[in-house]
């Protein structure tokens, strides 16, 4: 995509890949005619995540016949939320949706999250998972409890079963690339900002091709980047485990001053060893979630980049103009010409205007 035409930009679709080769021509050929159809500029900014197949040349190939197709090779694997951070800090659209390449979320409703978005004037559209009949039992049941531990420990709404398949508009981008945090988990960031949002509901498809690169280990990993980086109350847990201990062991010492004035032998072995192994127990726990938060510090004082971009398909004058675009979209004279077209749109009531 030329310079020129990225000013224009209306829609930029993030796609982070990290070894899709597979599923990488279904998935073009599934987006592509979706996006024709919009009537308006866009692009489709591929984030190929260090993929160690030929996912890169691949989206090359494509890119030949597909001149809105644009690839950002990482240098390394970064992981899915530092892909995503590449792919926000590229793009140039006035609104970006982002969406994962194995077609479990459908292309089909993006038409829909930027049409809702620009009737109502929403920064934020959610797409929200209402059938997840395809994932294992295991996959439903740990996202139902991530999503019940994440609303009481964080202590603020966040939607649930929607994952990273959202549009945000170029206000909302920019506002996330102000925030300084090094370990980025985006289905909290984004609600945490407080813009307007919606959502669209759709049901989840079973994976078009491969296999999936969110193994339980990097579950576990959004989980615990989730609650330390969002919530204190881990560390109010330690306390409250402490306390538990300490009047557990004051009752024991009541029970064994107790037996042994009454003159009956104190059990002492069993008590000892059980009160060891309680309170040695909290301690671990303890020092591991103050390690958690200890190493969330450690990475955000090092201030190390989330990714490194070893080629961008856009080149030099690309990047110049995304620079120059992305600054454009959020003067205050930009701002206002987009709400201003939302709200003519939402009085007419077709929300189709230039889509």
């Amino acid at each position: 995509m030329t310079a020129a035409a990225q000013e224009g930009t209306l829609l930029s679709v993030v796609v982070p890949m990290y070894d899709e080769e597979d599923a990488l021509p279904a998935f073009a050929a599934r987006m592509r005619p979706v996006l024709d159809g919009l009537g308006a500029r866009y692009e489709v900014l591929a984030v190929d995540d260090g993929s160690t197949d030929k996912t890169a040349a691949l989206l090359r190939d494509l890119s030949a016949d597909w001149p809105e197709l644009r690839m950002v090779r990482l240098r390394r694997n970064s992981g899915h939320q530092a892909a995503l951070t590449a792919g926000l800090d590229h793009a140039v659209g006035a609104y970006v949706a982002s969406i994962d390449a194995d077609l479990q979320d459908p292309p089909e409703k993006i038409p829909d999250m930027l049409e809702l978005a620009r009737r109502e004037g929403l920064d934020i559209v959610y797409g929200v998972r209402e059938d997840r009949s395809t994932d294992t039992g295991f996959k439903r049941w740990t996202a139902g409890g991530y999503y019940w531990l994440i609303r009481r420990l964080v202590g603020r709404q966040v939607p649930s079963n929607a994952g990273d398949f959202r549009l945000l508009s170029r206000e909302a981008v920019e506002a996330l690339r102000e925030l300084p945090d090094q370990q980025r988990v985006y289905r909290l960031l984004v609600p945490w900002l407080g813009f307007p949002s919606g959502e669209v509901r759709y049901v989840r498809e079973e994976r078009v091709a491969g296999s999936t690169k969110y193994p339980l280990t990097k579950m576990v990993r959004l989980a615990l980047d989730s609650i330390t980086g969002f919530s204190a109350a881990p560390l109010r847990l330690a306390t409250w485990l402490g306390t538990v201990a300490f009047f557990t062991c004051l009752l024991l010492l009541a029970f064994c001053l107790t037996v042994y004035l009454v003159g009956a032998t104190v059990p002492g072995w069993t008590s000892l060893f059980v009160g060891l192994l309680f309170i040695g127990g909290v301690q671990l726990i303890c020092v591991g979630l103050l390690g958690e938060y200890v190493a969330r510090i450690y990475s955000a004082v090092q201030r190390r980049p989330a990714y490194f971009v070893a080629e961008d398909t856009a080149g030099t004058a690309g990047r110049a103009a995304a620079r120059t675009a992305a600054r454009a979209a959020v003067r205050p004279e930009a701002r206002s010409g987009i709400r201003s077209e939302a709200r003519s749109e939402a009085v007419d009531g077709t929300g189709r205007a230039g889509v």
